[in-house]
């Protein structure tokens, strides 16, 4: 069985998001060993506006970003570059909730053109990232971040799509533009 998956989809344009947004959160779940019918994501499908107001009010950036993400527990590692927690798990009749992502169309349509990546592999991976979030992962250290790169790097291969970091000289503290 697959998760359990809300989605609210503010903006027409991204189509019918349900089947790439679901493997992806299927992927990840399933890669870290978790049965992905025990477990509930939200996911706002929204424009460059939307999320800026989002950004505004919660990150106090008062501009659009790709993707954010609100986890519904704080399963963040000890130290930094460790394992972050393990969620408690749901059943198929009651998943639990993760949390919420929010995905706005211009800006991941912009930086997969300007990446030269097809959009659905570059938004694959932003889900990938913000599943990741919702489990706790973060790169906000070195060793953080550098763990969170190799698991997105491996569920991603899984999926068939390439190491979206190759090639790419940035600071992997933040190789993810604005994904939060």
């Amino acid at each position: 069985m697959s998760v359990s998956l809300d989605i609210n989809a503010e903006e027409p344009r991204w189509g019918d998001l349900d089947p790439l947004a679901r493997a992806a959160i299927d992927a990840t779940l399933a890669h870290l060993g978790h049965d992905p019918a025990c477990f509930e994501v939200s996911l706002l499908a929204c424009d460059d506006a939307r999320i800026q107001g989002l950004n505004a009010g919660f990150r106090d950036k008062d501009k659009p970003t790709n993707v954010l993400s609100w986890p519904a527990w704080d399963l963040s590692a000890e130290t930094a570059g460790g394992m972050p927690d393990a969620p408690e798990t749901g059943t198929a009749e009651e998943p639990e909730a993760l949390g919420d992502i929010a995905l706005a169309y211009e800006t991941c349509q912009r930086e997969a053109a300007e990446q030269g990546k097809p959009f659905g592999d570059h938004v694959t991976h932003l889900i990938v990232h913000s599943v990741l979030h919702l489990l706790g992962y973060d790169h906000e250290t070195d060793a953080d971040a550098a763990l969170m790169e190799k698991t997105e790097i491996a569920i991603l291969a899984t999926m068939g799509i390439a190491d979206p970091y190759a090639g790419d000289e940035s600071d992997p503290a933040t190789d993810v533009a604005g994904a939060d």
